[in-house]
C-alpha cells in the first residue's frame, strides 16, 4: 500500500522542515503548496490524505478560511489547524467547521506527529491507535465518528453538551474529554446535580465563609474552586431546579464564584461540561431549563447513540468485559456461547452499556464453564428476553400498543416498552403518533 500523502499549507518553512525531518525517509510523501489557490486546486486534481493548515500572523483569519473551504469541497479529509492567534470564538469556529485538530504557536512537535499519526490509522505507514479509551468500545461508524469528534472538542475550551439515555457512559465521556485536554494534569471535579439538595446548592458549589451560618466553623471551598485550573462535570443538570440554575449561569459568563458570608468575589478559570439523559430542547420548549444556560452550555454537543442502535459494537463489549472481570475475579472465561451472543444481539438493552456489563458480572456469579451458555445468564434477563419476544413486531405497533395500555401514559408507557421517555418521544415522532386529545 502506498505511503499517504500530506497535503502542507504552510508559509512557515521551519515548519515543513521540522515535518520532514521527524517523518523521513520511510514516512508519509509531505506536499508543499505554500497559495491558498495552489491548495484547492491540488485537491480537486489529487486527494491528499491529510491537509496541514497554517494560519499566519499576517491575517488571524485567512487558515480558518482556507480550511472552510477545503471542508466544502471535500468532507472527509483530516484537517489539522496551526495557529499563532487563538480565542475561544475562533476554536470555537474551527470546531463547527469541521477541523480535526488544533494547535496554537508554540506547540509539541510530539503532539502533532501523534495527532497526524492518529487521523492516518487508516493507513498502512501507520498502525492503527488503540482507541481513545478503554471505556469507549467500539468500532462501528457511530463510534468512530464520535470518538473523532470527542477528540476534536477535547483539545479546544469550549463547554460541552453531553447527551444520551442512562447507561451510555456519559461520565466516562466528560473524564475522556478532560484527560485529553490541555487541562489534564488539573482537577476533575463532578456535581451530580440531580442529588444535591435546594439547601446545600451554593454551599456545595460556591464554598462558605467561617460563620456564615450555624455550623460553618472553617473556611470551605466549593466545588467549583477545588476545580480551578480543571474542569467542572455538571452531571444530571437537566434536574437542576431554575434557581440552581441561574446560579450556575452567572458563574460561567462571571467567571467567578462568591462564598456563602463572603464580600469579594473569587475569580475562576474552569472548564464546564454538562450531561443530561433529557431532551434539552423539550426541557427549553418547557421552560424547565433556562434557555440562555442551554445556550451557554451547548457549544460542542455529544450525543451518545443508545446501544440498541450500534450493536455492531456489541462482541467488542462483550470481549473486553469478559476480560476485566477475568483479571478481577481471577476466572478464565472464555466467552459466551453462540446461542448466548445470539439473544444478546437479539435484546434492545433498555438500559445500555451498563446493563451490558451488569448483565456479564452477574453471570460470573453463576459459576459458568469455559463459556458463558443463556441458562448461566440472570433469570430476571431471561425473563426480560421472552417477554421482549412476545411483543409485537413492528416498532410502529409496540408503540401504540403500550400507549394503549397506559391510556396514553407516556410515562408508564416508556417504562412498558423499558425506554425512556426521550425514546419514546422520538419513536412518536419518527411513526406520526399524534398525543391522544387532552392528554
Amino acid at each position: 500500500m502506498r505511503n499517504p500523502a500530506i497535503l502542507m499549507a504552510a508559509e512557515d518553512e521551519g515548519l515543513r522542515h521540522n515535518l520532514k525531518l521527524r517523518f523521513q525517509p520511510n514516512g508519509p510523501e509531505l506536499i508543499d503548496v505554500p497559495s491558498r489557490d495552489g491548495v484547492l486546486r491540488f485537491i480537486q486534481m489529487r486527494r491528499p490524505d491529510l491537509v496541514v493548515v497554517e494560519s499566519s500572523g499576517r491575517d488571524p483569519h485567512d487558515g480558518l478560511e482556507l480550511a472552510e473551504s477545503i471542508r466544502n469541497w471535500d468532507r472527509e479529509i483530516p484537517i489539522i489547524l496551526i495557529t499563532r492567534h487563538s480565542s475561544e470564538e475562533r476554536v470555537t469556529a474551527a470546531l463547527r467547521i469541521g477541523i480535526n485538530d488544533y494547535f496554537k504557536v508554540p506547540f509539541s512537535y510530539d503532539e502533532l506527529i501523534a495527532s497526524i499519526k492518529r487521523n492516518l490509522s487508516d493507513h498502512s505507514t501507520f498502525p492503527g491507535e488503540d482507541d481513545i479509551d478503554e471505556s469507549m468500545i467500539g468500532q462501528g461508524p457511530s463510534m468512530r465518528e464520535l470518538k473523532n469528534y470527542l477528540l476534536r472538542a477535547a483539545r479546544t475550551d469550549s463547554t460541552v453538551l453531553i447527551t444520551g439515555e442512562t447507561g451510555t457512559g456519559k461520565e466516562l465521556v466528560a473524564e475522556l474529554i478532560h484527560r485529553e485536554s490541555a487541562r489534564h494534569d488539573k482537577p476533575f471535579v463532578c456535581i451530580n446535580c440531580a442529588a444535591l439538595p435546594e439547601t446545600l446548592i451554593e454551599s456545595e458549589m460556591f464554598g462558605y465563609e467561617r460563620g456564615a451560618f450555624t455550623g460553618a466553623v472553617a473556611l470551605s471551598r466549593g466545588k467549583f474552586e477545588q476545580a480551578d485550573g480543571g474542569t467542572v462535570f455538571l452531571d444530571e443538570i437537566g434536574d437542576m431546579s431554575p434557581y440552581a440554575q441561574s446560579k450556575i449561569l452567572r458563574t460561567i459568563e462571571k467567571k467567578e464564584v462568591h462564598r456563602l458570608g463572603g464580600t469579594k468575589a473569587i475569580p475562576l478559570n474552569v472548564r464546564v461540561t454538562a450531561a443530561t439523559n433529557q431532551d434539552p430542547e423539550r426541557l427549553v420548549a418547557e421552560r424547565k431549563f433556562r434557555e440562555d444556560l442551554y445556550y451557554r452550555l451547548n457549544v460542542a454537543r455529544v450525543h451518545l447513540p443508545p446501544l440498541r442502535e450500534r450493536k455492531e459494537d456489541i462482541p467488542r463489549l462483550v470481549e473486553h468485559s469478559i476480560r476485566e472481570l477475568n483479571h478481577r475475579l481471577g476466572r478464565e472465561i472464555e466467552g459466551l456461547t453462540s446461542e448466548a451472543m445470539a439473544c444478546i444481539l437479539q435484546y434492545d438493552w433498555p438500559g445500555n452499556v451498563r446493563e451490558l456489563m451488569n448483565l456479564l458480572e452477574a453471570a460470573f456469579i453463576n459459576l459458568p464453564s469455559r463459556r458463558i451458555a443463556f441458562m448461566d445468564l440472570p433469570a430476571a434477563f431471561q425473563k426480560r428476553f421472552a417477554e421482549t419476544e412476545r411483543l409485537p413486531q413492528r416498532e410502529r405497533d409496540q408503540v401504540l400498543s403500550a400507549l394503549f395500555a397506559t391510556n396514553w401514559n407516556k410515562s408508564k408507557a416508556a417504562r412498558e416498552l423499558r425506554w425512556s421517555r426521550m425514546t419514546l418521544y422520538r419513536k412518536m415522532a419518527k411513526y406520526h403518533i399524534v398525543t391522544k386529545s387532552g392528554s
